[in-house]
């Protein structure tokens, strides 16, 4: 491979933080990227699409390769946004008690000197446990989701609030599937290890 830089198309100290377990050093660049939806585009179709955009728009000026993820959160068919509030957060909560709800996480892989994009969509379904609203509002109190899809952090307390939790690796539930990005590096001659 050639002289390639890492650059994260990110802003997400949580994408940083999962990044960072690979041990390959990297730098950030925020994406210039409208995350709004187009009519009638699936969860899969929107994640993957913001993936490569936010790959494709980071201007970097020597050849690298550039990783872009998004996240939705699917909730009876719905997508799902940040709950911004506590009181978004608990009712988001109490509407996923008893059910199970999909994540879908975009992930690209562009190299700014072929030219190239890799992408993919994962799944990943989290099975949350009966809830009721002291529950709902204690967590919510406690560890503040109040920037997560879904209202919880999985890496934290979050975890009280399931049954199961379901798909190929868990860091995609964070935001950035590490084991599919191993993968898409190493066809670039990237390698963690």
């Amino acid at each position: 491979m050639q002289n390639y830089q890492l650059v994260l198309a990110s802003t997400s100290v949580f994408r940083q933080q999962l990044l960072e377990k690979l041990a390959i050093p990297f730098i950030t660049a925020k994406p210039n990227c409208d995350e709004t939806p187009f009519t009638n585009e699936s969860a899969q179709e929107l994640v993957t699409r913001l993936a490569i955009t936010k790959a494709q728009s980071c201007a970097i000026n020597c050849p690298s390769l550039v990783i872009g993820s998004d996240q939705v959160c699917v909730i009876n068919e719905q997508i799902v946004g940040k709950p911004h509030t506590e009181e978004k957060a608990v009712e988001q909560l109490l509407s996923q008690s008893g059910q199970c709800i999909t994540f879908y996480t975009g992930l690209a892989v562009h190299n700014t000197q072929t030219g190239e994009t890799e992408s993919t969509c994962e799944a990943f379904n989290v099975h949350f446990r009966e809830l009721t609203r002291e529950m709902a509002e204690n967590y919510v109190r406690k560890e503040q989701p109040l920037q997560c899809a879904g209202s919880f952090k999985s890496e934290g307390l979050g975890i009280a609030l399931f049954e199961k939790l379901e798909g190929k690796d868990p860091n995609s539930l964070i935001g950035l599937p590490l084991i599919t990005l191993i993968s898409m590096l190493e066809k670039q001659g990237l390698r963690a290890i």
